[in-house]
Order: structure tokens, then sequence, then C-alpha cells
């Protein structure tokens, strides 16, 4: 689908969960991180739900089963249900079989959630390169899977056996803070056999279409942390998104995004679902203004002046720097306004 260049941030004159039917809500770093909600979350999730919004967690997390994030969900106060859950695991089974016939034996690298999401559709985990496996799936494995399972994926994949990737997220958000995610694991076997896997995951397209087939949206909206899955996975189906600043995206690199990465929509958590955003207006000559706020491009900088809510500080730096950007990365200096709003 074609978009525009986005050069600012949409207003919404309603709370966005009037205005979609559906929410696809990541979850680490939106609606949870190290396994505990984060703020605000579970309240939000529960008053939008409570109005008709219908919510879908959609996540690149390949390791656990739906039925295991819905319970952990449920236990958290979000009630859920295992059909409310998608997962890359699920992305990448239903993208294996369609190129492979059933009964095909999958060398699995990865968790439980990889395991049952083959068996669904009718494919056959094995351990071992040595058990003639037709392909090779990797996703997350948790903290604790062995060295040797990338051993085991990299002998497979250097014999020519097709190599499946759940997703190459490099990074995951935690209690204690960053760690590394599947795509850190992918980026060892690619560097053993210089082989490249078929990517089922966010931003790429099997993994909206898991979506949108298992949940039904109409007009969905993706809510999400990181720019290059969530954000991108929302410009390459062609439908609207949310930037919440509660997981691994800062505000400065928000300020840098390319096209692909910019949101319709920028908030600081989960509240937005159940609030109107007030519009950015202004143009290039003349400034950007949010709220009480106006941002500009000022020489090699990007200025802010003003007073109120910072996140409407942000939206119009957002429309600064984007439009100053054009089709490419802004490099402008933030530095200072940032430190202003504490980001």
């Amino acid at each position: 689908m074609e978009q525009s260049l986005r050069t600012r941030p949409d207003g919404s004159k309603r709370p966005l969960s009037d205005d979609y039917d559906t929410a696809l809500l990541d979850l680490d770093g939106v609606v949870y991180a190290g396994g505990e909600a984060i703020v605000h979350a579970v309240d939000s999730l529960g008053t939008a739900r409570a109005g008709g919004m219908h919510l879908a967690y959609v996540t690149n997390n390949a390791a656990r089963t739906p039925e295991t994030v819905a319970e952990h969900l449920t236990e958290l106060g979000v009630p859920a249900e295992p059909a409310d859950v998608i997962t890359s695991a699920q992305a990448v089974a239903r993208l294996i079989a369609d190129q492979l016939p059933s009964g095909s034996r999958v060398l699995v690298i990865g968790a439980e959630g990889l395991r049952v999401a083959l068996r669904e559709r009718g494919l056959v985990p094995v351990d071992s390169a040595d058990e003639d496996p037709a392909a090779v799936a990797q996703g997350f494995g948790g903290m604790d899977m062995p060295w040797s399972r990338l051993a085991e994926a990299s002998y497979a994949v250097a014999r020519g056996v097709p190599w499946y990737a759940s997703n190459t997220d490099l990074t995951i958000p935690s209690a204690r803070g960053i760690a590394p995610g599947n795509g850190s694991a992918v980026q060892v076997v690619r560097i053993a056999t210089g082989a490249e896997p078929q990517v089922a995951g966010k931003p790429l397209p099997p993994m909206h279409r898991e979506t949108i087939l298992r949940t039904g949206a109409q007009r969905p909206l993706v809510v999400g942390d990181r720019l290059d899955t969530d954000i991108e996975g929302a410009h390459v189906g062609g439908v609207d998104s949310l930037l919440v600043l509660t997981g691994v995206t800062t505000a400065a690199e928000l300020l840098a995004a390319r096209p692909e990465h910019r949101p319709t929509y920028v908030a600081e958590d989960l509240r937005a679902l159940l609030e109107p955003h007030p519009a950015v207006e202004g143009a290039a000559g003349e400034g950007f203004r949010c709220g009480g706020w106006s941002a500009s491009a000022d020489g090699d900088a990007l200025a802010l002046d003003g007073g109120g809510e910072r996140i409407d500080a942000l939206r119009a730096l957002c429309a600064a720097a984007w439009t100053a950007a054009g089709d490419g990365s802004c490099t402008l200096d933030a530095g200072k306004a940032l430190s202003r709003l504490g980001w």
C-alpha cells in the first residue's frame, strides 16, 4: 500500500479506542517488561476493552505459547484468551508449511512456543541436524539456551538445509535492562554459515498476514515500542501506528526516524489509547506548534519554546525534525531541547 511521506504525528479529536476497532499490541516494552506490567498498562487496556476495542497481542517473541502468554497477561490483570495472542512462531510455522509438505521434519532452535506452532501446521520438530531435517526454524530460546543449539543450526544450514527465523530483533527489554534478542542469535548462525534466513516476524509481511488472518481486524492500530519492527511493520502493512516510549525507543531515535519508522501517533504510555491527541500545526518556515509548545529548525539544531505537557513538545519536535529530514534521517542536534524535557 502506497503511503505519503509523514512529516508530523497525527492528531485525533476522539480517543484512539473509539477510532480503531482493534489494537495490535506488542508485549515486551508495551504491556510488560521483564514479566512485570508497565505503569498504566493494565488500567488503560481494561478500559479500552470495556469500551469495545478488541485487544490482540502481537509479539516477535517465539519462546512462549499463546496459552502461556494469555495466562501471564491474565495474572497481570489483563484478561486474555490464547486466541488473542499472535506470535512470530505462528507466522514462521505458516511460512514453512506453505513451502514444505505436511509431515516434514524441522530442526527447532528455540523454545516450546516454536515447537507447538510447528506441530499445529502439521510439521515434525526434531532436535538434531543428523535427523535429516527439511528445514531449520530458529526462534528466541530464552536466556539459558545453550550455545550447542546454535552449533546444531549451523551444521544443518551449512549443508544447504533451508533456514527460517521467527524474527531478527537484536535486543529485547527486560527488568534489568536491554538484553540480546533472537536477532543476535541469528547473527551467530549467519556468521558461521554465510547464509541468510527467511524471516517471518515484524516488520515483514508474513507477520502482518498472520495477524490479520487471526484477528479479522477491519481498522487496526499497531501499538509498539520499536521503530524497526512495530512501526515499520505497520508501514509495510499500510495501517496506522502508535509509538509508546515505555520500551527501547528513545526520544532522540524517534526524532531521527526515517520515513518507514515514523509512527502515526506518539505517546508516553498506553493511556494514549483513551485520550484525544492534539494536532501538530505549522510549517517549515514558521515552526510547528502542539499544545503550548513550538519547535523549529534553527541552524544545525532543533529549537524548542513554550510549556505544557512534554509529550506535546516531542510531537512538535518530531514535525520539525521529520520535515527537515524529508525522506532521510534528521541530523539536527536535539540535545538541548530533549534535555529540557528530561529525555
